[in-house]
């Protein structure tokens, strides 16, 4: 048995099966039934999510997938990059920790994978969500799905979930890094590096979600590891649903305005992912590129999120220590 083996869990959103409207008709049924996801009374919001969103945005967001689905893989860039860091992040800590992954939504569940690590042993656990900055509707929805799984068993491991880690030094450094190595494989360089993030309804933040000042405390950390200024390096948020107010300015908006007022030469980079996924491969490799040529701009690149590069893993370890510490056996624990 492996009771005294701590086990670590990195958790990250979670993926359709297949790029097929079937398989993300439940995916986006599962994802946007989440009463943190979307607070909407359900009188009002399942008439919206049954009526409109599950039949006509499935077919829609499966023709995205299917742009960028692994076919190697057989799986979706998330779940393959979520798996193969993994594998990296388990020879990094060697055999002292037992590491695995879940999906937030979708397969692997995390009850699915908590019941595994206990049944080989691990009563301790780290639960580490892959998202940098907090927000109740990511961040929180794992601790629900803990806590969920955790009520349903009889025998519980010790549970630990891992801290957001926006203004983490090790994470600044390793977004500074990726941006560094990126550019220097251009011919061209940037005139403005655009931090595009995940958006949220602005009235979760104004109910007191602390997402947009720990986006804000990203950029102005990261701006300040590049030695930008906010002319140089500015942020955004994309990826908003429905007709509501999202937090402001808006990733696609901003590109068209950009190149509209001269800038020819664009990055974009995805802080907010820890690995690429539809949002960063299709919502800005592909479709961030074509706004910004079809208003006047003429480069654009994306930056690669960290996923298993060196500095994503450096991360990774970091945070993984951190967060064991105390559960690793004599002569693991350092850094």
């Amino acid at each position: 048995m492996n009771r005294h083996r701590p086990a670590l869990l990195l958790v990250n959103l979670g993926t359709p099966d297949a790029p097929e409207p079937g398989a993300v008709r439940r995916y986006l049924r599962e994802f946007l039934s989440d009463r943190r996801v979307v607070e909407t009374t359900r009188l009002i919001w399942w008439p919206v999510l049954y009526g409109i969103i599950l039949p006509f945005r499935s077919r829609r967001s499966a023709e995205a997938y299917a742009k960028i689905w692994d076919h190697e893989n057989a799986c979706s860039p998330l779940l393959a990059i979520t798996r193969e860091q993994t594998h990296a992040l388990q020879k990094r800590l060697g055999e002292a920790v037992k590491v695995d992954f879940a999906m937030r939504y979708g397969r692997p569940a995390i009850a699915e994978r908590l019941k595994a690590l206990m049944r080989e042993g691990h009563e301790h656990i780290v639960v580490l969500p892959l998202y940098p900055q907090y927000s109740a509707t990511t961040t929180a929805t794992v601790v629900d799905a803990v806590a969920d799984a955790l009520r349903r068993m009889r025998h519980q491991p010790a549970v630990r979930i891992g801290a957001p880690y926006y203004d983490h030094p090790a994470y600044i450094a390793a977004l500074a890094e990726s941006i560094r190595s990126h550019l220097a494989t251009l011919d061209w360089r940037p005139e403005v590096i655009l931090a595009s993030y995940h958006g949220i309804p602005a009235k979760m933040a104004e109910r007191g979600d602390p997402y947009p000042l720990h986006c804000e405390t990203t950029t102005r950390l990261l701006a300040e590891a590049l030695g930008a200024d906010d002319r140089t390096l500015r942020m955004s948020y994309q990826s908003r649903l429905g007709r509501a107010e999202w937090l402001r300015p808006y990733t696609d908006e901003t590109i068209a305005k950009l190149a509209e007022s001269g800038v020819k030469n664009l990055a974009v980079v995805t802080p907010a992912f820890s690995a690429d996924c539809l949002e960063t491969l299709e919502e800005i490799a592909i479709g961030g590129a074509e706004i910004f040529r079809e208003h006047g701009g003429e480069n654009f690149t994306l930056v690669p999120a960290l996923n298993a590069s060196r500095p994503g893993i450096d991360l990774l370890e970091a945070l993984a220590r951190r967060e064991l510490a105390g559960w690793l056996a004599n002569g693991a624990e350092r850094g």
